[in-house]
């Protein structure tokens, strides 16, 4: 059956030219020239697919949107502005809106965003039976609604459609917040991205998400951190604080690298999940934990057990639920999809206009492994974005071993022409330390780590690369 789409705007000669652009793709297509006809329309008629103009007389664009959802409507909206009203497009997508494309744009540009719209709200089929579906039952109204943007992005990845199965079925089930869900998966591949679409597909969804990385924050105050601490309770705490688990209500807490936390502070976190009950660092009390945990890791627990550094029992109790993040090299099918998700976010951020990754370019970035996932996808593209300010991504913006697809950690290797690409001992080092800052987002207790040396000497190895954060910098400045 072909997708309907309806395209709403008050310029006759833009409505003509959508109507016949996307009839001629094999669209249904109608039409509406004010807001009021467009929700005369949605009413009578279910359409795939609604592009309207931001800035209409009478009923807005905007108004169209929130009618839609009011009435508890999922239709994708692509929103069109000619006023370079940014914060009013960053508005409607915060209401649901799918995207926004200034005016004048280019039919290519609109055609592919339709394609994507449509191809991200498509119904999933098959589910998987990682989780157990009430028979005979129609699920949660809460959970009905799956096309959040985080979903959204998820759905619309060829290479995620097991994850996204997996993620459609948590949303359906009744079991509550007390089943907890263990992300696997290398570093940089979406872990976070699929915690906070299990966040949106869940009955709380309203309710909070709270973060924290257990290999970012030391044992001691994690624990504070995590479980909050009554006044007095160690030297510095002159006032009681609320840990995560508290402030996070019947939301969500996500417990990025898991891995990494103390063997103690894994035994009030299994005992936290046995009896969903904490007590505050030097507190008397127990409170309810109501919260749903979802913990991501990019190491094998199973190794960290046979080395006891991870208990077993908590193991079995986090991955109730499993869920394995592929790497990118894995799923090229989804460079198209994260390219262009990551070039709209930016667009808006930064004020600018490029335009969707064009085939030839996407055939040659496929060819690289990203060994960073999708966290160096959009550190690379970030950093054109920034600097470059293009109209339209090319190969010249791009690093040599992406367009060549070779592994930057490689770099000091000799070619297959003979001694061509050997480095300096020094220059190696240098490229592999400042590559793992890169992949970790500058993260330097967990890049060294990564490397086997010290913090200290990492800093002192910055120092010497002239290559400083903000926070160095003011150290240095001090110590000057």
């Amino acid at each position: 059956m072909n997708h309907r789409i309806l395209i709403v705007d008050d310029e006759a000669t833009i409505r003509a030219s959508l109507l016949e652009a996307l009839a001629a793709d094999g669209y249904d297509t109608d039409a509406a020239e004010s807001g009021e006809e467009a929700l005369a329309r949605c009413h009578a008629t279910a359409y795939d697919l609604v592009i309207t103009d931001l800035k209409l007389p009478g009923v807005s664009g905007l108004e169209i949107l929130q009618a839609l959802r009011n009435q508890g409507k999922q239709t994708p909206v692509i929103m069109m502005t000619a006023y370079g009203d940014v914060d009013t497009a960053v508005s409607a997508m915060r209401l649901g809106a799918y995207d926004f494309i200034p005016k004048p744009f280019k039919l290519t540009l609109l055609r592919k965003q339709v394609r994507a719209a449509l191809r991200a709200t498509a119904e999933p089929t098959g589910l998987s039976d990682s989780v157990e579906t009430p028979a005979a039952a129609a699920p949660p109204a809460a959970a009905a609604n799956l096309d959040g943007q985080y979903m959204r992005m998820i759905r619309s990845c060829p290479g995620l459609e097991k994850v996204a199965r997996v993620l459609e079925k948590i949303g359906h089930s009744r079991s509550g917040n007390d089943t907890s869900i263990l992300i696997g998966g290398e570093s940089g591949s979406g872990k976070e991205i699929v915690a906070r679409a299990i966040h949106e597909v869940s009955s709380a969804r309203s309710e909070r998400f709270m973060e924290i990385n257990c290999a970012a924050v030391p044992e001691t105050l994690l624990e504070s951190e995590l479980f909050g601490h009554a006044k007095g309770a160690f030297t510095d705490a002159k006032t009681a604080k609320e840990g995560l688990f508290e402030l996070a209500g019947a939301g969500t807490i996500f417990l990025d690298e898991i891995g990494e936390m103390g063997i103690l502070l894994q035994s009030r976190l299994l005992r936290v999940l046995e009896n969903r009950r904490c007590r505050r660092v030097g507190g008397k009390d127990d409170y309810e934990v109501r919260a749903r945990i979802v913990a991501a890791t990019n190491r094998k627990l199973s190794e960290a057990i046979e080395a006891g550094t991870f208990r077993n029992d908590l193991y079995y109790r986090l991955q109730v639920v499993e869920i394995d993040v592929p790497p990118l090299r894995e799923r090229p099918q989804d460079l198209e999809i994260l390219v262009n998700a990551f070039l709209r976010e930016l667009n808006t951020q930064l004020g600018l206009h490029t335009e969707p990754i064009d085939a030839a370019l996407l055939e040659t970035l496929q060819r690289y492994p990203w060994p960073g996932n999708v966290r160096e996808l959009k550190n690379v593209l970030k950093r054109i974005m920034i600097l470059e300010e293009p109209e339209r991504l090319s190969e010249s913006h791009f690093p040599p071993h992406v367009l060549d697809g070779r592994n930057p950690r490689s770099a000091g290797r000799a070619s297959s022409a003979g001694l061509t690409g050997l480095q300096p001992l020094a220059e190696v080092e240098r490229t592999q330390i400042l590559y793992t800052l890169e992949m970790t987002e500058n993260n330097k207790s967990k890049a060294a780590r990564i490397l086997g040396i010290s913090r200290q000497t990492l800093r002192e190895k910055l120092r010497q690369y002239g290559e400083v954060d903000d926070g160095d910098l003011k150290s240095a400045e001090a110590e000057g």
